[in-house]
C-alpha cells in the first residue's frame, strides 16, 4: 500500500507537468515524448547490466499490455488539454472499481468485502471534493472522451499482475516505455513541432517520473492483491489539492479537506485490516 501511495504521488507530479506541456504542443507528441523520455531514463540501467537481462519471459503479453495501454492513452491524452485538474482528478478515480472487478473476474482474486467498503468510501470522499468543482467543458465531451479511457487502463493494469508472474518490474516497466513508444509514433508525427530546450528538460522529468510511478505500481501489484491496494489510490485526491495549491495557487476548499479526511479514514482502516490478516 505504501507503494501503491508513492506511485500515486508520482503521477499527481507526471500529471501537472503533462497538462502544461499538451497545452503548448500537440497532445499525441506530448504522449510519445512522454514515453520515450521514460525509454531514455531507463537506457543506462539497461546498457550496464546486459540487453538480456531485459529480455522478457511473457513477450506476447508485454505486447498486449503496450496495445491496450497505448489506446488508453490516446484518449487520455487527446482529452488532457481541455479536463479540469479536479474533473481530471474525479474520472481517474473510476479506474479502482474496474481494477477490483476485474481482479475478481479474470485473476481468480477473493471477492473481500471490506475492500469494496473502502474503495466506496473513499469515492464518496473524492466526490465530497470534487463534486463543487465539477465544470464540464463543451458539454462534457471531453470528460466522457477521458472516462472512456479508464476501463482500458484497468485492462493495462491487469495484464501487469498477470506478467508480474513471471518478469520482474523493471522488465515491464521498461518493455511498456519501449512497446507504448513504438505504437504513439505514428500518431505524433502529423503534428509534430521541435519543443524547446526547456521543454525537453520537461519530458525529461516526465520520463522520469513517469518511470519510478510505474516501477511502485508494478511493486504493489506484485506483492499483493490488485482489490486490496486500491483503496489506497484515493490518496491521489489529497496528493492533486495540494499540488493544485503549490503549483497553480488553487486555495483547498473546505470541502477539499473534508473529503481528505474521509479518504484517509477509509485508507487507513482497509491498510490496517490487510496487515492484521497477513
Amino acid at each position: 500500500m505504501a507503494w501503491m501511495a508513492l506511485a500515486g504521488l508520482l503521477f499527481c507530479v507526471l500529471n501537472a507537468i503533462a497538462r502544461r506541456l499538451a497545452q503548448d504542443m500537440d497532445p499525441f507528441q506530448t504522449q510519445f515524448l512522454r514515453y520515450l523520455a521514460g525509454l531514455f531514463v531507463l537506457l543506462p540501467f539497461m546498457l550496464r547490466t546486459g540487453l538480456a537481462a531485459w529480455r522478457p519471459h511473457d513477450l506476447l503479453g508485454q505486447g498486449w499490455r503496450g496495445v491496450v495501454h497505448t489506446a488508453g492513452l490516446l484518449l487520455w491524452f487527446w482529452a488532457l488539454p481541455h479536463v479540469p485538474l479536479a474533473d481530471m482528478t474525479a474520472i481517474g478515480f473510476t479506474g479502482p472499481i474496474f481494477i477490483m472487478a476485474g481482479a475478481v473476474l479474470f485473476l481468480g482474486e477473493p471477492m473481500v468485502r471490506a475492500r469494496w467498503v473502502a474503495a466506496g468510501i473513499g469515492f464518496l470522499g473524492v466526490m465530497v471534493v470534487v463534486a463543487p468543482q465539477l465544470t464540464g467543458t463543451q458539454g462534457g465531451f471531453w470528460s466522457l472522451v477521458m472516462l472512456a479511457s479508464a476501463p482500458l487502463f484497468a485492462a493495462s493494469f491487469l495484464i501487469t499482475k498477470a506478467l508480474t508472474r513471471r518478469d520482474r518490474p523493471a522488465v515491464i516497466v521498461a518493455w511498456q516505455a519501449l512497446t507504448v513508444s513504438a505504437f504513439t509514433l505514428p500518431f505524433a508525427i502529423p503534428g509534430w513541432t521541435w519543443p524547446t530546450a526547456e521543454q525537453w528538460g520537461w519530458f525529461l522529468m516526465t520520463g522520469l517520473l513517469g518511470s519510478a510511478g510505474h516501477w511502485c505500481l508494478t511493486e504493489a501489484f506484485r506483492i499483493a492483491d490488485m482489490s486490496a491496494t486500491q483503496p489506497v489510490k484515493f490518496i491521489d485526491m489529497v496528493w492533486a489539492a495540494i499540488l493544485g495549491w503549490l503549483v497553480f495557487a488553487e486555495v483547498p476548499a473546505a470541502t477539499t479537506f473534508a473529503g481528505a479526511a474521509v479518504i484517509f479514514a477509509a485508507t487507513t482502516w482497509i491498510a490496517r485490516r490487510e496487515a492484521r490478516q497477513r
